[in-house]
């Protein structure tokens, strides 16, 4: 039930590919309701759709909160979004992003730009989201600003690197999908089944086989999913987890080396998103010995407020 009577201070929006997210937001980014539906970029088309999603997801507290800024972030920015938001450039911090803000032709509703990291010597690398999540990371621990390296878990994970407040590099790793295409669109899928429940000691071997094994290869080592079904030397129901933990087992075997070479191997380690699938990976960050991470739920409305804040968009 929504306090109408609260003094409203933002909308703040995380709208993603396949979900978005509503946080309707007081003094201080204090969440007053939030909400979420499945109306993900992805799935509209067309400005009147998204104009059409933003009110069904929170017309009521626009209409009971007149003039109430909004600021979205996400795949809503994209080339496929509401209005494709140019990225900002590593080095960024909050005033970066809030310099590159648009509106959508027509709404008064502004649009977080997403982050690309190009050095000339690697391929590009970019983020559309997460580097709100960032922004809230670090506001709601100063810890981590003076040198940190946050990691979001996820359908396409991110290592990012922070120094002084700002977002100075990031790798992208598409373990989630990774996972998803071989469980549903490879040999590998069809002798999985469902447990139920989570395997630790299988998702635990995988993560294991790839600390120690991983210098084979990763093409190598997942075909051992197969074979281990075939030869019953694991039952169906824990092929899957087996496979995860050799993807974000090979993801933290390249992601802590990354992470060392960037100077950070004694600073803060921050898991930010869903406490389900961040208790994973600090479960395999424990099978790689290194100091138990700090763990962090949603900090995409606190990133949203103060994005909106170093935008000049709030009044408190």
């Amino acid at each position: 039930m929504v306090n109408h009577a609260a003094t409203a201070s933002l909308l703040g929006l995380d709208w993603g590919s396949t979900s978005l997210r509503a946080f309707l937001l007081g003094p201080g980014g204090k969440v007053l309701a939030e909400r979420s539906n499945g109306h993900g970029a992805s799935t509209l088309s067309g400005v009147p759709a998204f104009t059409a999603a933003l009110d069904g997801i929170a017309g009521d507290w626009l209409a009971a909160h007149p003039r109430l800024p909004m600021l979205a972030c996400g795949m809503v920015g994209s080339q496929h979004g509401w209005r494709d938001v140019p990225y900002a450039a590593c080095p960024a911090n909050a005033a970066a992003l809030a310099a590159g803000m648009l509106p959508p032709p027509g709404a008064e509703i502004s649009i977080v730009p997403g982050i690309l990291y190009d050095d000339g010597t690697l391929p590009p690398d970019v983020m559309r989201g997460e580097e709100t999540q960032v922004v809230g990371a670090l506001q709601l621990y100063p810890a981590l600003r003076d040198a940190s390296c946050i990691v979001l878990p996820g359908t396409h994970s991110k290592w990012a690197q922070v120094n002084d407040g700002r977002l100075m590099r990031f790798a992208t790793h598409m373990t989630g999908e990774l996972f998803a295409v071989l469980r549903s669109h490879s040999v590998l899928g069809r002798l999985m089944g469902d447990s139920g429940a989570f395997a630790e000691h299988a998702f635990a071997a995988g993560v294991d086989a790839a600390r120690d094994y991983g210098h084979l290869g990763m093409s190598h080592q997942i075909f051992a999913v197969r074979t281990l079904g075939v030869t019953g030397r694991a039952p169906a129901g824990e092929l899957a987890d087996y496979l995860s933990g050799l993807l974000v087992g090979h993801e933290l075997r390249a992601g802590l080396a990354w992470r060392a070479a960037a100077g950070l191997a004694n600073a803060p380690l921050a898991l930010v998103g869903s406490q389900v699938l961040c208790q994973r990976y600090a479960l395999a960050l424990q099978r790689f010995h290194a100091a138990p991470p700090l763990l962090l739920d949603n900090t995409a409305p606190a990133g949203l407020y103060h994005l909106a804040r170093a935008a000049g968009m709030l009044k408190d």
